[in-house]
């Protein structure tokens, strides 16, 4: 499933006290995604990770609460940043950003086609509260122009992520996603763990 539509699901994948721990991870100002240098309580799902790719380690955390009052939409895109430690000039790594203080590049397509990511579900999520979708098998497409992301996604079967409490998603990186604006009041907590088993080029660091 994995490897084949890009994603594999994981239903009640946590325990009470992982979730607890997690819980913290979401106290967020009125940001979409804020940005988390490191998760101590990740690691039943660093050991997860490793199973479906070996030698994984975290290397990027963003924690989403999606409100009535922190709504937001975004279209058909793909995630292709990367969290560094520092800014260091890099063949093959561009579009530099900055953003909550953590440095963020474009690394090149094959890194990206090899990292996977887990969004761990901390509240309920369905189609009123703006759950993800996915075009399944797009992450085999490689980059993907921001103008073909629509007609790419349309051409692929989508799914809405509907997800209780302690269900996991683990997807490849470079499949495309969006999410639609909430429609209810009831809040929708996740976070996101990107993952990578390899080192970057020196002299570059993960920003994790």
């Amino acid at each position: 499933m994995l490897e084949q539509e890009g994603r594999v699901w994981l239903r009640r994948a946590l325990s009470a006290a992982s979730l607890a721990a997690l819980d913290d991870a979401t106290r967020l100002d009125s940001k979409p995604g804020g940005r988390i240098p490191s998760l101590a309580a990740s690691v039943e799902l660093d050991a997860i990770a490793a199973t479906l790719l070996p030698g994984a380690r975290p290397v990027r955390v963003i924690a989403f609460n999606k409100t009535e009052a922190n709504n937001w939409t975004l279209p058909w895109h793909q995630d292709r940043v990367v969290a560094l430690r520092e800014r260091i000039e890099t063949p093959g790594f561009s579009n530099w950003t900055n953003k909550a203080g953590i440095w963020h590049a474009e690394p090149p397509i094959e890194l990206l086609e090899r990292m996977i990511f887990a969004r761990i579900h901390l509240d309920p999520a369905d189609t009123e509260n703006g759950c993800l979708q996915l075009a399944l098998g797009t992450h085999a497409r490689g980059k993907i122009a921001a103008a073909d992301a629509e007609v790419m996604a349309s051409a692929s079967p989508n799914e809405d992520c509907i997800a209780e409490r302690g269900d996991v998603l683990f997807a490849k990186a470079l499949i495309l996603h969006r999410s639609s604006p909430s429609r209810t009041n009831v809040g929708r907590r996740a976070l996101r763990i990107d993952y990578s088993a390899e080192p970057l080029p020196p002299p570059l660091e993960w920003a994790s």
